[in-house]
């Protein structure tokens, strides 16, 4: 994997503390979490607040990876989004409107609350700020848990992003690079989307 910091040759105890439990949790400790460990307080409570984001936020399933998306696709990270798009769609987000959607296009979400949770999304990392209209649809739809929880897991998701193409964590080997106007870990012209600018 290709990553801009140099693989951790031995662990410290606290390291090792820590990537074992985050392998017994997720399965391994991969991507962005062998960048994490180099600050491990840091990564244990990165761990704790993604684990709790993925798994036991008060927002369905459906809607964590929408968000995850949503954050994936404003900060440009390719790691996420192909790390995340099939298990959305298995969560029964439609693969069509994440196509757009990777393309900064309208998605068309036919679920009122994904169309809410996008619009609410797209309103927090695109202008800071969020409508009335949009927090009052919001509410209804989520409830005020569900509303924090939104916004943790936005602030969460786009942390994951920010690390990830910071410190290049590289896209996996068997997934194409699902952004057109994404080239590497920079933006291009949307005519060199499919060759080296």
């Amino acid at each position: 994997m290709h990553v801009r910091l140099e693989p951790i040759q031995e662990l410290s105890p606290r390291q090792a503390e820590i990537s074992a439990r985050i392998t017994a949790r997720r399965g391994g400790t991969r991507g962005p979490f062998l960048v994490w460990l180099r600050s491990p307080d840091l990564c244990e409570r990165v761990e704790e607040l993604g684990a709790y984001c993925r798994f036991e936020s008060a927002l369905p399933m459906r809607l964590r990876e929408l968000s995850l998306l949503v954050a994936a696709r404003h900060f440009d990270a390719q790691y996420s989004w192909n790390a995340h798009v099939d298990k959305a769609v298995e969560a029964g987000v439609q693969r069509e409107c994440l196509e757009r959607l990777a393309r900064r296009e309208e998605p068309g979400f036919e679920a009122d609350d994904e169309r809410v949770a996008h619009r609410f999304a797209t309103e927090v990392l695109e202008r800071h700020f969020v409508t009335d209209e949009t927090f009052a649809a919001g509410l209804a739809a989520f409830g005020e848990r569900g509303l924090v929880d939104l916004i943790g897991c936005l602030g969460n998701f786009s942390m994951l992003a920010m690390l990830l193409n910071t410190f290049q964590v590289d896209l996996q080997a068997n997934r194409p690079a699902p952004f057109p106007d994404v080239h590497g870990f920079g933006r291009v012209e949307p005519e060199f989307a499919g060759g080296t600018p």
